[in-house]
């Protein structure tokens, strides 16, 4: 330790951390990563749209990965995590929640690709991925391995209308249904080509193996430049996932933050016979939540930012919280998601104390622009 108090840690970085620094990106810490929040020539108004109207190119190798092996390790994830692995076949994945088993709060959100009858590939939130790993390997039965892969594989995320041109263009298979994922070959290397993503629009995540992301992310860049491609930075992302009302896990999700909360009930196997946190859950839909999770949208010129009170009128009772807000560039207008007292409903107008002034918003449900995932 030294005089002026303990040493933070280095910041871990991704294979590709050299192109981002050779294109000037701003970097930042990101779960403990140093990641390009954007990249200069336009910054995150120009990589939105970039990704609405084209195809961006995005560095997400921070996101954790894992695997859950051996006989029984299907019966046993489908125990643990909230989702119900019954609803899909190998060669598809899922979104699925790692809940705390006493209060029901979320762990982590999570996408969970079920490989083959003894085999799970999980991709957790980076900050995350080591809570998830340790409770799985903690509970994990005799047979079942419980691996982390987190700097085995790269991540990189192409997202887009021209996302299926671009995939073409470097060797890359595509077309195959959302929430699937195959196992292709690139110039006799591997890549697990997923159909998934977290901006709204068509789009692929990519998972080479680490040392053979910065030759897949030239390529990738090389030949969208003719599809209007860009790299894209986690700056952009955020106001990609705001606009379709997706969460944020520490933000929108947390351990105080549960599924019924959150309006994630779709991700909940309700019944299956176990799932951490099932009891509370269930305890929790029956009595009805306390604070609901809606979207919020702008009368005026007010943007909100997370933290901000929500009240009933100016001057009124707090109503709730703004967990994630931000201007969106596709609508123009100041955009959200808050916590709200459940007696707030869809169409109420609150206001926001933004910086000492008060603002108008309209309660309602997202996505605030209309998804093209499929």
């Amino acid at each position: 330790m030294s005089e002026s108090g303990p040493t933070a840690p280095a910041l871990r970085r991704s294979p590709l951390h050299d192109r981002h620094v050779a294109l000037g990106a701003k970097l930042s810490d990101f779960g403990g990563w140093e990641m390009p929040i954007e990249y200069p020539g336009g910054g995150v108004m120009k990589e939105h749209a970039a990704v609405r109207e084209a195809v961006g190119v995005f560095d997400v190798s921070h996101l954790g990965k894992a695997a859950v092996r051996g006989p029984g390790a299907v019966e046993f994830v489908n125990s643990a995590l909230s989702n119900d692995l019954d609803r899909v076949e190998p060669g598809q994945a899922q979104y699925s929640l790692c809940l705390d088993d006493a209060s029901g709060g979320v762990v982590d959100d999570l996408i969970v690709y079920l490989r083959g009858p003894q085999e799970v590939f999980l991709v957790p939130n980076a900050a995350n991925a080591s809570a998830v790993v340790n409770r799985l390997t903690a509970t994990a039965p005799a047979g079942v391995e419980v691996t982390n892969l987190h700097e085995q594989y790269a991540v990189i995320a192409v997202q887009g209308p021209h996302s299926d041109e671009l995939l073409g263009a470097v060797g890359l298979p595509a077309g195959h249904p959302y929430m699937s994922f195959v196992d292709a070959d690139r110039q006799g290397r591997p890549v697990v080509v997923c159909r998934t993503g977290y901006t709204g629009e068509r789009g692929y995540e990519l998972l080479p193996p680490w040392a053979d992301a910065p030759a897949l992310w030239d390529a990738l860049l090389s030949a969208g430049a003719e599809l209007g491609a860009l790299p894209v930075g986690l700056g952009a992302r955020d106001t990609l996932r705001t606009e379709m009302g997706y969460p944020l896990h520490g933000q929108d999700l947390g351990l105080d933050i549960t599924p019924v909360q959150a309006k994630l009930g779709w991700a909940v196997g309700w019944k299956k016979p176990a799932f951490w946190g099932r009891d509370r859950l269930l305890a929790e839909r029956e009595a009805g939540p306390a604070q609901l999770l809606w979207g919020l949208e702008a009368l005026d010129r007010g943007i909100p930012r997370p933290g901000m009170t929500v009240l009933d009128q100016p001057g009124g009772a707090a109503v709730g919280q703004v967990t994630s807000g931000t201007f969106s560039p596709t609508r123009k207008l100041g955009i959200g998601l808050a916590l709200l007292a459940s007696a707030v409903g869809e169409g109420a107008e609150v206001v926001v104390d933004v910086r000492g002034r008060p603002s108008r918003f309209r309660v309602m449900r997202p996505p605030f622009v209309e998804s093209s995932t499929k």
